[in-house]
């Protein structure tokens, strides 16, 4: 039997283009180009039925390595905590004072993209920022 090397992981959301940008700034992913034949993405938008623009969008990380974020709209908006979340990891390796100013530091690069600081969960030694994202899916800075 062998292993699954690669996977995706999907976000049920209201605005997937703006939601996928806000985590290309988070993870320092990208957008890919646009399929075959279109220029721009918004020409592929535009191409596709009316119900269908902007029913989907997706970021990538540039290496190869991390997971590519798929984003798809959803009728609903979030009424609970999420069930998975992502842990944005800033500070492997680190602890105590220099890993909560790491956290911190990232932190404080977040907010102004939308991100919201929900609490810091800190015992002397090792530390974790919960926040949510542009839609309020709640994440870590670990």
């Amino acid at each position: 039997m062998s292993s699954i090397k690669q996977f995706q992981v999907t976000f049920d959301c209201a605005e997937p283009e703006r939601l996928a940008r806000f985590w290309c700034e988070v993870l320092g992913y990208v957008i890919p180009s646009p399929p075959k034949g279109f220029t721009t993405w918004d020409e592929f938008t535009r191409s596709q039925p009316a119900e269908s623009q902007g029913s989907w969008f997706a970021c990538g990380d540039p290496s190869g390595v991390g997971p590519r974020l798929f984003f798809q709209r959803v009728p609903e908006g979030k009424v609970v905590k999420n069930r998975v979340h992502l842990c944005v990891r800033v500070g492997t390796g680190l602890t105590g004072e220099v890993r909560l100013a790491t956290l911190e530091a990232e932190c404080a690069r977040l907010l102004p993209l939308g991100a919201v600081r929900v609490r810091l969960l800190y015992d002397g030694n090792d530390s974790c920022i919960v926040m949510q994202d542009i839609e309020g899916n709640e994440f870590c800075i670990d």
